[in-house]
């Protein structure tokens, strides 16, 4: 769940950046709320179809070597409540755009049990017992390297004072403040990238035409989420797959939760003509994560294979998304 969270702030910076940024460093407040929206929507649509195509092809690929089975070895209840927040949660936040004028002020309504629902979500998570989760097996700091530079010149700070884990074995462990200066410093260049990149998707919906929102769309969370996923391949290659598929689905609750609140309470969130296209992207998540994770449930197991339903499903709306975005052919 905390993984899910971290790799997904990119992805969510980006909406509020897109809603915000307008009111702080100036721009049209439209074409950015739009783009906003957009990633909002991306974020679900991605993962409940390219992220788990390109993790059930990871298996696939690793069984064919040998290396695996086919079958995910995986905490089907742990898995199973994942979708059941996500599908409340995501049908909550899209049917609020569907609420009649004389009726809006019920979106705060949603919007307050969105978090609600995510609180209950992430104290579910605590309660549960650890799995295929070990500090050995977690990446180094990067600014904890500074310790062996300054140790390597004879300086005495001690950046990475050392603990024994279970086993007795010296392990390092980063200080506090070694910790919150890499947050800091992750998150200003976070900041400073989502800026570049609403700028950048404004620019690009102008030069070829698009529709912002379904740029945003398309672009924001392969640009911003998809890499960050690639996690669970890595983590499917030494047989982790709870936690590979956790980070999956632990990201669509978190954005199904948290970002769709900056939408519902600040910009346009209500479905219409115009907006229809980019709202079918979420009918799109639905039926991969119903068809995915229901086999899941009737089987008591996931198969890899049952991965592979999402990559024609995001195909399938990439391209009518295209071909009813293409402008008219002059004559």
């Amino acid at each position: 769940m905390l993984a899910a969270v971290a790799t997904a702030m990119p992805e969510t910076l980006i909406p509020v950046i897109a809603i915000v940024g307008p009111i702080v460093f100036g721009g049209d407040p439209g074409n950015s709320a739009e783009v906003g929206v957009g990633a909002i929507l991306g974020a679900p649509f991605m993962l409940s179809t390219l992220a788990m195509f390109v993790t059930g092809a990871g298996v696939l690929l690793l069984a064919r070597g040998g290396r695996r089975p086919t079958d995910l070895r995986v905490n089907v209840g742990v898995l199973g409540r994942d979708v059941v927040f996500f599908m409340l949660a995501y049908a909550a936040a899209i049917g609020s755009a569907f609420l009649p004028a004389p009726v809006h002020w019920l979106k705060w309504v949603v919007a307050g049990a969105l978090l609600v629902c995510y609180a209950i979500y992430v104290r579910a998570h605590f309660t549960d017992e650890p799995t295929e989760t070990d500090a050995a097996d977690l990446n180094r700091l990067h600014l904890s390297r500074l310790g062996e530079l300054n140790r390597s010149q004879d300086v005495d700070v001690e950046i990475l004072p050392r603990e024994a884990d279970a086993s007795g074995e010296s392990i390092a462990v980063p200080r506090l403040r070694v910790i919150v200066t890499q947050v800091l410093i992750a998150l200003g260049a976070i900041i400073a990238g989502a800026q570049i990149f609403v700028g950048a998707v404004e620019h690009l919906s102008q030069t070829v035409g698009l529709d912002p929102r379904i740029l945003a769309l398309v672009i924001a969370p392969i640009a911003t989420e998809l890499p960050e996923k690639f996690n669970s391949l890595l983590w499917v290659r030494s047989g982790k797959d709870t936690l590979a598929m956790g980070n999956i689905t632990g990201a669509m609750v978190f954005q199904s939760c948290i970002p769709t609140v900056l939408g519902i309470a600040f910009t346009e969130w209500t479905f219409s003509a115009s907006s229809a296209l980019s709202f079918a992207s979420a009918g799109t998540a639905f039926v991969a994560t119903a068809l995915i994770f229901g086999m899941m449930l009737r089987a008591g197991r996931l198969s890899a294979w049952s991965l592979l339903l999402g990559g024609p499903l995001y195909a399938a709306y990439i391209a009518a998304a295209l071909i009813l975005q293409a402008p008219p052919v002059a004559h």
